[in-house]
């Protein structure tokens, strides 16, 4: 009988506890996790692999996705030191120290984790490791099922990735023969692909020209397909277009309510009735405490950007939040780092439009939001 037990949380413990949002190494791209990037032979996976891995080393944007600067590993386990030498010159003029590369490793199961986890205990800073191919670092399987072997291997890496909350990103081939959706051409079982956090495949509608889909797929990152142009020159894969395109999504009101309040109080102490209650006061709308806390735990990032942390505890008869704002944005006279308004905010509660429809919220929408707007 198996003496560990299974860690549980039930719903409603879930539904109200702030947990670490889905970290992104580029914004809406790459998450966190294990992904696997597939192409066919020569067609410029190592050279993408190599833009991607300077572009989150030094900090700049890869395309349009902003990207977390930190140390990243490239495990170029098919070239040599001279062959990496000879890109880094063609592709750029300045290379960041915090990028480092391998051309050996160990194997899965046999070594390759404990070389990582050693790697990441002295570069704790680290966000991304590449990995080039995914073939270079498993051993030939014995195994009679290859799903599971595929299944197996890639579960170890996701493991250590989702352990250090960082990117792992294997390179992988396509098998040759063709098919309508990419992502069945990725080469193995679907026990590689099923494993994966996210799969990005590279394709060329015409071998010889330079201008290739790269199709996304991944369960923290919408479908997109992103039109790339390779440039022989400078070795960088150029952006065209993207098949999504985003317009700016407005801020959650409650989000604008509590920011305001927060910029007047400055820290707050206290259970959720009475956080709601201090909007309430400000904006005569009335906030369920349940939805208040839903709303502040799903927007964790965007109240960070707005210079308000929260962490919620629980008492011995009551569960507490305990907020601090800090003013962040502009610098005052002493040098410090102020903040700039809001954006947005609303200065009273909103009048109803010809419609009947609220520019804000209205008794009506406050059934579906947990807002009730108590003026006239």
């Amino acid at each position: 009988m198996s003496q560990n037990k299974l860690i549980t949380m039930d719903a409603g413990t879930l539904l109200t506890t702030p947990l670490p949002p889905t970290k992104f190494i580029a914004s809406e791209f790459i998450p966190q996790g294990l992904h696997i990037l597939a192409g066919a032979p020569k067609i410029g996976k190592s050279w993408l692999a190599l833009q991607i891995c300077l572009r989150v080393a030094s900090g700049e944007s890869l395309w349009s996705f902003p990207v977390t600067r930190g140390t990243v590993l490239y495990l170029c386990l098919e070239d040599s030191f001279t062959r990496i030498q000879n890109r880094l010159f063609d592709i750029t003029n300045e290379a960041p120290e915090n990028l480092h590369f391998a051309t050996i490793s160990e194997v899965i199961g046999e070594g390759l984790e404990n070389q990582i986890e050693d790697f990441l205990n002295v570069h704790t800073d680290t966000v991304l490791i590449v990995i080039d191919t995914l073939q270079r670092i498993r051993k030939v399987s014995t195994d009679a099922n290859p799903y599971a072997s595929d299944y197996r291997d890639i579960g170890i890496l996701k493991q250590l990735a989702d352990k250090h909350r960082i990117a792992i990103l294997l390179i992988h081939h396509l098998r040759k023969m063709n098919d309508d959706d990419p992502m069945n051409m990725i080469s193995g079982t679907t026990g590689i692909s099923g494993a994966t956090d996210s799969n990005f495949v590279l394709k060329k509608d015409k071998r010889s020209g330079n201008v290739a889909t790269l199709y996304c797929v991944g369960r923290d990152i919408e479908y997109r397909e992103l039109q790339l142009e390779f440039d022989k020159v400078t070795h960088i894969w150029n952006f065209i277009s993207d098949s999504i395109t985003y317009e700016p999504e407005p801020s959650d009101e409650i989000i604008i309510y509590l920011s305001t309040v927060m910029e007047s109080l400055h820290s707050f102490s206290g259970t959720a009735t009475e956080l709601a209650d201090e909007i309430e006061n400000m904006y005569a709308v009335h906030v369920l405490p349940n939805i208040l806390i839903k709303k502040m735990i799903r927007n964790q990032a965007e109240l960070a950007e707005r210079g308000i942390m929260f962490e919620m505890r629980r008492t011995h008869d009551r569960k507490e939040i305990s907020i601090q704002y800090e003013r962040v944005g502009c610098v005052d006279n002493d040098g410090k780092t102020d903040t700039t308004s809001v954006p947005n905010l609303p200065s009273q509660p909103s009048q109803p439009t010809q419609d009947g429809e609220s520019a804000g919220l209205n008794p009506k929408s406050a059934v579906n939001h947990g807002v009730e707007n108590h003026a006239g």
